[in-house]
């Protein structure tokens, strides 16, 4: 029998086939799904900050970021037979949830969030398969490593597969 794995805001799990991966609240944050389709492994990371290297003193959550934990997770994949050349990846989240009129990063952390995620997985090699983000409403997604489905949902949307 399988089992959906929860994933914490700034957290991030890795699975085998049947199982899968789910991740609530993604607002500004984005979820990156990585998958490995030979061995149907999976991995989600739930960032909610582009840069670590911008927090003083060094950041000690490495999930909470685009860059570590990208890096994190593609080193736990790799720990469990994974290969990078075989990776791919899709992207949820990013969305702007306040209107304002503000110029202000802070105000634009989801635009950041899924810049930073797709400058690291080129950087790593990794092709981004599809992505659903930006906008202005929140989702919550499941991602399945088995087929790679990556089932996205918002409130008052049809729900869709990516």
């Amino acid at each position: 029998m399988s089992e959906i794995i929860k994933v914490g805001m700034a957290d991030l799990k890795v699975c085998s086939s049947p199982d899968g991966l789910t991740t609530l609240g993604l607002g500004s944050c984005v979820g990156i799904a990585l998958r490995d389709p030979i061995l149907k492994l999976g991995g989600l990371a739930h960032i909610m900050l582009p840069d670590s290297t911008a927090i003083r003193g060094g950041a000690s959550n490495v999930p909470k970021f685009a860059d570590t934990g990208i890096e994190e997770l593609v080193r736990q994949m790799e720990a469990l037979g994974a290969k990078r050349s075989r990776m791919t990846a899709k992207l949820a989240g990013g969305a702007t949830m306040f209107a304002t009129q503000s110029k202000s990063n802070l105000v634009k952390i989801g635009e950041r969030n899924v810049e930073a995620s797709k400058q690291k997985l080129a950087e790593l090699k990794i092709p981004i398969l599809s992505e659903d983000t930006g906008n202005t409403y929140g989702r919550t997604v499941i991602f399945y490593p088995e087929t790679g489905e990556y089932v996205i949902r918002a409130v008052g949307k049809e729900q869709t597969v990516i």
